[in-house]
């Protein structure tokens, strides 16, 4: 316990910070004894501050979640729900972003990617929650707090309270056990409310498999399953357009330049096969949201952090050190683009979209090994389908 006392009315505060081994929540219990003849007024507060932090390295980008993962101040309230700022727009034309707002039952915090600072003050308290900054404000310090309203310890009283402090990493469940709305500080954006869910079969899959390389790969699995019939649809599709294809190119050479005569002997012949050319895009709109939000969920979540697979992936959040899932997928990406139609096609396009799956593949070089395996496992499986649509269709001509 740390004790301190009023030497002019004898006030006491002991202020007791209570550690559990292998946990991140730290509790933290306050009582003030008043021996006076007269009551003690005062605000109970917590408060969090940091500097900006540094930027990320030269080579950081797209491929390097810290670079672009959330960092600033958040906080929950039962009205408002989850809302956060970031440090960079704390100050909006000089004036302060602050919520100013009364809170009962909610926490307030300091994000970066992975990790986060939370206080969850006594559920029964309300407190302000508001934000501010403090020192040179070409460098400031950044300053999220809240504090109570007054409380008043007659003469002769004890007054007591307990709040919470989480200092770690964003591990879900055990967040959850702390406050039910805590796992929010783990930031999906946009597609939160698809994350969650996938977090969550994530984790099952998980716990059945003992390793998250394995869950990655069955999640895939399901996910693909699950949208078979909408893969179908597309690939179907796709392999129609491949079977038409020579006479698309015949129609070409018949018109040369003459671009509208060419796409109206296009038509005509998309309608005499019965084929509608845009039946591939829908199935293939539908299910970007899911994996967008799989996606956020490979890069938020801690849990994944230095989390091995097999051989020589021992961390899924750092690249491929050997660069083979990221040569894997390009190979898949270039033989996927070898079965995809291109009736019609002006040949810089043809030739713009060979170097495609080059570009992509050295860009996924330096993702985490893990996105790529996502990638990978996502690609094999979509190029199995539509190989095997464009085989059927072939040997059965007689469909087109």
């Amino acid at each position: 316990p740390f004790v301190w006392t009023d030497e002019a009315t004898g006030v006491q505060l002991i202020k007791t910070l209570v550690f559990k081994r292998g946990l991140f929540d730290i509790k933290q219990t306050q009582e003030i004894r008043n021996p006076g003849t007269e009551p003690w007024t005062g605000f109970a507060y917590q408060q969090l501050q940091r500097i900006a932090p540094p930027p990320p390295p030269k080579h950081a980008g797209l491929t390097n979640p810290d670079s672009f993962s959330f960092i600033g101040s958040a906080w929950y309230s039962n009205e408002d729900k989850y809302e956060k700022v970031k440090f960079a727009d704390y100050l909006d034309n000089g004036v302060l972003q602050s919520p100013n707002k009364s809170v009962t039952g909610g926490w307030f915090g300091m994000l970066q990617h992975h990790f986060v600072t939370v206080w969850i003050p006594n559920k029964t308290d309300t407190q302000t929650y508001s934000l501010a900054t403090t020192g040179n404000p070409s460098n400031p310090v950044y300053v999220v707090r809240g504090v109570s309203n007054e409380t008043v310890v007659p003469a002769g009283a004890t007054y007591a309270r307990e709040d919470q402090l989480w200092l770690g990493p964003k591990a879900q469940k055990h967040m959850n056990a702390i406050h039910p709305a805590l796992d929010l500080s783990v930031d999906y954006g946009i597609f939160s409310f698809l994350s969650q869910p996938l977090f969550w079969l994530l984790s099952k899959l998980y716990d059945l498999l003992g390793n998250w390389g394995w869950a990655i790969i069955a999640i895939v699995v399901i996910l693909k399953a699950l949208l078979f019939p909408l893969s179908a649809k597309q690939y179907q599709s796709m392999a129609k357009m491949r079977a038409i294809q020579p006479r698309i190119e015949a129609l070409k050479e018949r018109y040369g330049d003459d671009r509208q005569k060419f796409a109206m002997a296009q038509m005509d012949l998309y309608k005499k096969e019965k084929i509608n050319p845009a039946a591939g895009c829908l199935p293939m709109l539908i299910p970007i949201p899911i994996f967008l939000a799989l996606y956020w969920v490979l890069v938020e979540s801690v849990e994944l952090r230095q989390a091995p697979w097999i051989g020589w992936i021992q961390n899924l959040t750092d690249p491929d050190p050997y660069f083979i899932l990221p040569a894997l997928n390009l190979i898949i990406m270039f033989l996927t683009q070898k079965l995809s139609p291109t009736p019609g096609m002006d040949p810089l396009q043809k030739k713009m979209m060979t170097f495609m799956p080059l570009i992509f593949g050295v860009m996924m070089a330096f993702f985490p090994s893990g996105l790529v395996l996502y990638w990978v496992t996502n690609g094999a499986l979509g190029l199995a389908q539509q190989w095997y649509m464009t085989k059927k269709f072939a040997a059965n001509p007689a469909h087109v």
